[in-house]
């Protein structure tokens, strides 16, 4: 399976608390909420396509408090992400560090089974462990047209320096911008010189 994260962000990077004001108060957190103005029908297509290539989910422990606490009471079997999230094997790290042996051994063998994708939906601290350690396989961003300046972001100070492949860009009406990057290896570096770019 390859390992995916797929978050909801601003432009400015900021993930917490995408849904709800108290989705994640954590660390003063006042700006919550700022995804529903801009979530249309064209970003919950795109979702649906994005769980049905799943095949297990690994999850933060307050995302999946957070999932469960909704997801169950959504039966439809037309909503694709109620239907995944009920359905499909769900694995929880109750902190993103090692609590009972070597946690990116684990994670390394779950990817090493058959399958389309093993998902990471939110859950911040897991997602920077995860890249942290080299396991992300694509990051699915999608990006709404919000800057908060404050708030936990996916790719925080201390991100190891890499480069990023752009496999697939879609936007919507509203001006949500959903970018799938697949992992392309150690950061590169160069210089620009002024011949480079002269007219």
């Amino acid at each position: 399976m390859r390992l995916t994260v797929t978050t909801f962000m601003t432009i400015d990077g900021v993930m917490q608390s995408p849904g709800a004001p108290e989705e994640d108060p954590s660390g003063g957190f006042d700006l919550g909420g700022w995804l529903p103005p801009l979530f249309d029908d064209e970003t919950g297509q795109y979702m649906n396509e994005v769980f049905d290539q799943a095949e297990e989910f690994l999850l933060g422990r307050r995302t999946y408090e957070a999932m469960a606490g909704f997801w169950p009471s959504v039966t439809d079997p037309a909503n694709r992400v109620g239907a995944q999230l009920n359905a499909l094997p769900k694995h929880v790290v109750t902190r993103a560090v090692p609590l009972t042996g070597d946690m990116a051994a684990q994670v390394a063998e779950l990817k090493s089974k058959p399958g389309k994708e093993l998902q990471v939906h939110g859950s911040a601290a897991l997602a920077h462990y995860l890249t942290g350690k080299g396991l992300v396989d694509a990051y699915r961003l999608v990006i709404f047209p919000v800057v908060l300046g404050r708030g936990v972001r996916l790719f925080a100070d201390g991100t190891p320096p890499s480069t990023m492949r752009l496999t697939g860009t879609r936007t919507t009406g509203r001006g949500v911008v959903m970018h799938t990057y697949a992992a392309a290896g150690p950061l590169s570096v160069g210089s620009v010189h002024p011949e480079d770019v002269s007219g």
